[in-house]
């Protein structure tokens, strides 16, 4: 039996593009592809860009790329990735969660998300049972929207036919575990070189944590202390606690944050319960005493007075403040948050 040559069909990625949607993440995405085609001198890969009805739409930043088409006839795709950035909630229509949905029945499909587009899928009931993930921003209000998806602070996460992404840089990171998975790590890490990426992170790596950005490495304990103080925001532990776990004394543990975090521990832990309470409060719909208890107040008029205290206006007031604002906007009288189901 003679063996004829034939050529391999390149993998075909389909970038869906909604309003708003972030750059960076779509750009090095694409980049991606194209320096494995390079490197490799195959073609490994090919791309479209769509839209819902065709029609460019303005990214972020306000740039405009001419799309291929409509989703509603794209060809044959490996992996469909839905593109969104900010105001995400106001990109959600009828039209798009029947294509999300249409897109979801095709077989051999994986869908994927950039940014806040996990956003868009978990709207639709796409993400239901799967893990997930999405920009840090997002995650305490998409946890309490979308119950039934396990959203984590990994840089991308690839769950069966799903795969999301955070944004920003990890979309390179993301895309070159795709790459390497398929063609081998050696290519993964030409690519990386050739994009002067200095390591390639895995979904081992977490999404930006502020503390590691001030102290990196070099205090073990306090770090481990803020970490089990960002797990335990809604059944908050008491400082003797914190330090038998950590396995210093409580004394210590307190110069460790005065020296290095110019406050006592208590302070720092009731300022990380505060700025999740605002992200619920801005983000979601839910009550405000319903935000009090998720975030360890004991009650709501308790939880005002430190809202108060911290960012000078009641919560109830930003709250009313943001309708204004994004009243005047768009000649709506609704919340900017991610909305309920």
């Amino acid at each position: 039996m003679s063996l004829e040559n034939t050529e391999v069909k390149p993998d075909h990625f389909g970038f869906l593009l909604v309003p708003n949607y972030s750059m960076i993440a779509f750009s090095l995405a694409v980049e991606a592809l194209r320096i494995a085609n390079r490197i490799s001198e195959e073609n490994l890969y090919r791309w479209s860009i769509y839209t819902i009805d065709g029609q460019s739409v303005a990214a972020s930043n306000g740039l405009e790329i001419k799309p291929d088409g409509s989703i509603e006839h794209a060809g044959e795709m490996s992996i469909c990735f839905v593109c969104s950035g900010t105001k995400v909630s106001e990109c959600w229509t009828k039209p798009l969660q029947h294509a999300l949905r249409k897109i979801a029945t095709r077989k051999n499909l994986t869908l994927g998300t950039l940014c806040t587009g996990s956003y868009l899928l978990a709207r639709a009931g796409l993400l239901d049972g799967y893990k997930s993930t999405i920009h840090w921003e997002h995650i305490a209000s998409m946890r309490e929207e979308f119950p039934n998806t396990q959203f984590t602070d990994e840089l991308f996460q690839i769950d069966r036919d799903r795969i999301t992404c955070a944004g920003g840089q990890a979309s390179l990171d993301m895309m070159l575990k795709i790459i390497g998975d398929t063609h081998g790590s050696k290519l993964a890490a030409n690519i990386s070189e050739v994009a002067m990426c200095e390591r390639i992170r895995s979904t081992d790596d977490r999404q930006r944590v502020p503390l590691h950005l001030h102290l990196g490495a070099n205090q073990p304990k306090l770090t481990e202390a803020v970490t089990l103080m960002e797990a335990n925001l809604e059944e908050p532990i008491s400082l003797d606690e914190l330090s038998g776990y950590v396995g210093i004394s409580r004394r210590q543990l307190e110069r460790l944050f005065q020296k290095h975090l110019s406050c006592v521990p208590t302070r720092y832990y009731l300022n990380l319960r505060l700025n999740r309470a605002r992200l619920l409060l801005l983000q979601t719909s839910k009550s405000i005493v319903d935000i009090a208890l998720a975030c360890g107040f004991i009650s709501a008029p308790h939880f005002s007075k430190c809202y108060r205290d911290m960012y000078g206006i009641p919560p109830r007031d930003e709250r009313r403040k943001l309708q204004l604002l994004q009243g005047s906007e768009t000649g709506l009288a609704s919340e900017q948050a991610i909305p309920v189901n």
